[in-house]
């Protein structure tokens, strides 16, 4: 199958992030929360302005045909190694083209949100031609999500995976479908983030604030597995050693700041979408503590969205983006965007742009895309990819300035 470079484009007239020429405009989102009685925190924490000025972008797909795209991630010369949520791995060349299902990738438990999930290139990729990646894998007593590194060999027109190891399994397993996480992040240091998530049920969920599981946190682990020694539970009696936050939902958005900091943003339920800054051995209060509600439409709890011991979230949304994918902006391409936080929203259909000073959020935009955004990266050449989240028919789309 052969998908065309530059097979569609359309030119959009959508706001984006100028010099501080015109004052900044109403907030984007004007829906009614979903929970009205709830009021943020400090100034700024929801419905931020927008950036006062306009442009016009070119979107093009580069690639299509695919299916259920989870993650991507650019390699060496221009071509890209895709996962599929059912289990398939692929390489799409520079031209577009995906070719055969990359041979080896362990079996996957493909229902519900599982199946084949992120995708991290390693950072000494060209040397050994390693890369990471996770997976909701079926286990006695259920299933959970593992991460194994691999490295990716390609001969005679055909890729596969040699040495596939796993380097972290999420425990307990439990028997359901829902929130897996996950996003895998390395550090400038070479160790590894990983985000999981709470499993969703009432039951497993309240585990996000036990340190005795592995439900609703952050992970920092080396690359082949083992834990730092400066891991802020390592070495104690109870708790997992590997836990670097807790207290979350579900986490698929990750990446790094201009500092190497840590951002996530979480999925919360009707309402609540949190961006954090996961700081070690702190609590980001899930369930006990959302802007949201359930999606029967009663509190979370107590309904509280303060409380002692807990971290408040940089910025939430209610009602919620759906939040996939994020990659910080360091290219040549939006000057004005440097340094901005550029998230997939599979509920708002396209990209949210945060600009920050320091760790406040300034402005919130969108860009419409009119499709679910699953995973955003950052090219090469300093244009803005994001993946569709179609089942059948999914597109890659490259975003860039017109010129």
């Amino acid at each position: 199958m052969r998908l065309r470079l530059l097979c569609a484009c359309a030119v959009l007239a959508l706001p984006v992030p100028a010099a501080a020429d015109k004052p900044p405009r109403p907030p984007i989102e004007t829906a009614p929360p979903n929970a009205p009685d709830q009021k943020p925190a400090f100034s700024g924490q929801t419905r931020a302005m927008q950036p006062g000025t306009a442009t016009k972008l070119a979107v093009t797909t580069v690639a299509h045909g695919l299916n259920g795209v989870w993650a991507f991630a650019f390699l060496p010369g221009g071509r890209l190694l895709v996962t599929e949520k059912g289990g398939r791995m692929r390489l799409v060349s520079p031209e577009g083209e995906a070719g055969p299902p990359v041979a080896g990738v362990p079996k996957v438990e493909a229902r519900g949100q599982g199946g084949l999930l992120d995708l991290a290139v390693g950072p000494s990729f060209v040397a050994d031609g390693r890369i990471y990646f996770s997976y909701a894998e079926k286990r006695e007593g259920g299933n959970g999500t593992t991460v194994a590194r691999a490295r990716l060999v390609e001969e005679g027109g055909r890729a596969r995976l040699e040495d596939v190891e796993v380097i972290f399994r999420q425990n307990p397993a439990y028997d359901g479908d829902k929130h897996f996480g996950s996003r895998l992040v390395f550090s400038g240091d070479g160790t590894l983030y990983v985000t999981v998530g709470e499993r969703s049920d009432p039951k497993p969920r309240v585990q996000a604030q036990s340190l005795a599981s592995g439900l609703g946190k952050v992970f920092r682990i080396k690359a082949d597995g083992g834990i730092p020694s400066d891991n802020p539970f390592a070495g104690r009696k109870d708790v997992q050693p590997a836990i670097w936050s807790y207290g979350h939902r579900n986490i698929q958005a990750a990446t790094l700041d201009q500092k190497g900091r840590l951002w996530t943003v979480e999925h919360g339920p009707r309402g609540g979408d949190e961006l954090n800054r996961p700081q070690a051995g702190l609590n980001y209060g899930w369930p006990e503590v959302t802007y949201g509600i359930e999606y029967s439409g009663a509190p979370v709890g107590q309904g509280l969205t303060q409380k002692p011991g807990t971290e408040q979230p940089v910025y939430y949304w209610d009602p919620v983006i759906g939040p996939s994918g994020m990659a910080r902006y360091d290219g040549p391409l939006f000057p004005a965007w440097q340094d901005a936080m550029v998230i997939g929203g599979l509920v708002s259909r396209g990209l949210v742009v945060l600009k920050l000073d320091g760790d406040r959020v300034v402005t919130e935009e969108r860009v419409p895309l009119e499709a679910r955004i699953r995973d955003v990266r950052v090219g090469p050449d300093g244009a803005i990819y994001a993946a569709t989240d179609a089942e059948s028919g999914g597109r890659i789309l490259k975003i860039a300035p017109r010129v």
